[in-house]
C-alpha cells in the first residue's frame, strides 16, 4: 500500500524544495527514489540521520529506497557550499569507510530480497571504475555547458572566495548527475533526495536525464539543520556526534539530545522521531507549561538513541544520567567500564594520592585533608559528621571509615562527593 509521503514529511519540516510533479509520482506508484552518502569516514554522524530518516519514511510508505555510497564521488569532493577543496581519500581508507557505513546502513533500512521495496545499496565506483574521462567527456560533458554549471549557487560561491574551486570540484555536479542517470536508466529511480545544499547537484542531475532522453526524473531537498544559538548541528566541543558507538558512546550520545535547548528541540522532535503530530503537539503543550522538567527533551534523547543504539543502551544512558544526581549507586558505578566512567565524570576535578597510602589504609579525614578536597582536617571532620560526605556515592556514616585498596574502582579511582552536588575524582598514583 502506498501512503501520501509528502505530507507526513511537510509537518515535520522535512522539505525545502521539490520539482514540479513528485507528489504526484509518489501517490501513483511504488517509487524507487535514492541519497547518497559521502564516505568520508567510517561512521555516519546525526548530521546523516535526516538522509537516513528520509530513507526510512520512504520505505514505510511503501515506496523502495536506495543507498549510494559514493565509492567514486568519495575520491573527489563535493564543493557545495565548503570554503576550501577538502583532503583527498586513498582507496584503501574509502574501501573501509565504506563498509563501516554499508553496517551502519543496515540497521536501520529493510534489506529483506522477498519485500517488494526492499532497500539496496549501490556503489557509483561500480559504474565509473571502467568509464575513461575521454568517455566521459564525450557522452555525458557534452549535455551540459559551462554556463549552465556556472549558474549553481555553490560554484558561484566558490569562485567569488579567495581559494576558488578546482577543476576536480567543478566536474563534481557532473559526476553526481551521472549517478542520477545511471540509477534511472538501470534501477528505474525515479527521485533523487538530499540536503537543501545539494539542489544544485541534483537537478544537474534531472537535467541530464532529460537531455539524454532518459525517463521521468523528480527531486526534493530538506533544510539544513541549524541550532537557535548559531552553532553548527551535531558538533559539539570534542567534534562530531557519531553513530558509532565506538566513537561516540550512547550516553554522550544521549547528553547531545537531553542538552538541547527548548526551540532547538520543539524542531528536532518532529524530525528526529517518528513520533505522531498529535503526540508532538501534546509534548511541545506539555513542555510550554512546565519547561524545567525537560519532558521534551528526554524524550526526544529517548527516541533518538532508541533509534540508533537501542533500548539497552537507552536504559544504560538514563541510568549513567541520574547517577550523578541519585543516593546510593555504587551498583550501578561497579557495572561501569573504566571507559564509561570517564565519560560520565568529564570535568569533574581529578586530583591525585600515593598508592602506598591507602596500602597502608587511610581515614577518611586524612584522605580529604591530603587529597585537598577540604582545606584542613578540621572542616573535614565537621562535614563526616554532619553527613555531608560520600565515597563511591554511598554516605560515609562515621570517622572512623578507612580507605584501602579494596575502595578503588578499576583500582584506580575514588569518587567523593561533598555536599549534594560537588564531586572530586581521586586517582590511587604509585
Amino acid at each position: 500500500m502506498i501512503n501520501n509521503l509528502i505530507p507526513e514529511l511537510r509537518w515535520r519540516g522535512m522539505i525545502q524544495d521539490m520539482t514540479p510533479g513528485t507528489e504526484e509520482q509518489l501517490q501513483k506508484e511504488m517509487t524507487s527514489a535514492y541519497i547518497g552518502f559521502d564516505p568520508t569516514a567510517d561512521s555516519l554522524h546525526i548530521g546523516s540521520l535526516v538522509p537516513i530518516l528520509l530513507l526510512v519514511h520512504l520505505q514505510r510508505a511503501g515506496h523502495k529506497p536506495i543507498a549510494l555510497v559514493g565509492g567514486a564521488t568519495g575520491m573527489i569532493g563535493d564543493p557545495s557550499f565548503k570554503s576550501e577543496e577538502r583532503k583527498l581519500l586513498s582507496e584503501e581508507t574509502l574501501s573501509k569507510n565504506l563498509l563501516g557505513i554499508r553496517a551502519q546502513l543496515a540497521r536501520y533500512l529493510d534489506f529483506d530480497t522477498s519485500l517488494p521495496n526492499a532497500a539496496e545499496m549501490v556503489n557509483n565506483y561500480d559504474w565509473f571504475k571502467d568509464m575513461g574521462f575521454l568517455q566521459f567527456i564525450r557522452d555525458i560533458g557534452k549535455h551540459i555547458s559551462v554556463n549552465y554549471m556556472m549558474s549553481k549557487d555553490s560554484v558561484r560561491k566558490r569562485l567569488d572566495s579567495d581559494s576558488g574551486i578546482s577543476f576536480t570540484e567543478f566536474t563534481y555536479q557532473l559526476i553526481q548527475g551521472y549517478d542520477y542517470y545511471w540509477l534511472n536508466a538501470h534501477k528505474n529511480c525515479k527521485i533523487q533526495m538530499g540536503g537543501s545544499d545539494q539542489w544544485g547537484n541534483i537537478t544537474t542531475g534531472t537535467e541530464i536525464i532529460r537531455r539524454m532522453g532518459g525517463g521521468e526524473a523528480f527531486a526534493f531537498t530538506c533544510p539544513l539543520l541549524t541550532k537557535a544559538d548559531g552553532g553548527k548541528f551535531g558538533k559539539t566541543e570534542k567534534g562530531n556526534i557519531w553513530l558509532d558507538p565506538q566513537k561516540t558512546s550512547p550516553y554522550q550520545f544521549y547528553q547531545f539530545w537531553l542538552n538541547a535547548s527548548d526551540e532547538d528541540a520543539a524542531k528536532w522532535i518532529k524530525i528526529f522521531t517518528f513520533l505522531t503530530e498529535e503526540d508532538v503537539n501534546i509534548l511541545l503543550l506539555e513542555n510550554q507549561q512546565d519547561p524545567g522538567l525537560r519532558k521534551l527533551q528526554k524524550r526526544l534523547g529517548k527516541e533518538v538513541t532508541t533509534f540508533v543504539h537501542g533500548q539497552e543502551a537507552y536504559e544504560f544512558a538514563v541510568k549513567a544520567s541520574e547517577l550523578l544526581f541519585a543516593g546510593d549507586t555504587l551498583g550501578l558505578l561497579k557495572e561501569l567500564t573504566e571507559t564509561q566512567l570517564l565519560e560520565i565524570l568529564e570535568g569533574v576535578p581529578t586530583v591525585s594520592f600515593p598508592r602506598t597510602r591507602l596500602s597502608e589504609g587511610v581515614d577518611i579525614v586524612s584522605f580529604l585533608a591530603e587529597t585537598g578536597i577540604f582545606p584542613s582536617k578540621g572542616e573535614a571532620r565537621k562535614m563526616v559528621q554532619g553527613g555531608g560526605v560520600s565515597v563511591n556515592k554511598v554516605k560515609v556514616e562515621g570517622l572512623d571509615h578507612i580507605l584501602t585498596p579494596a575502595s578503588l574502582l578499576h583500582d584506580r579511582y575514588v569518587l567523593i562527593q561533598r555536599g549534594r552536588t560537588k564531586y572530586h575524582l581521586v586517582k590511587a598514583e604509585q
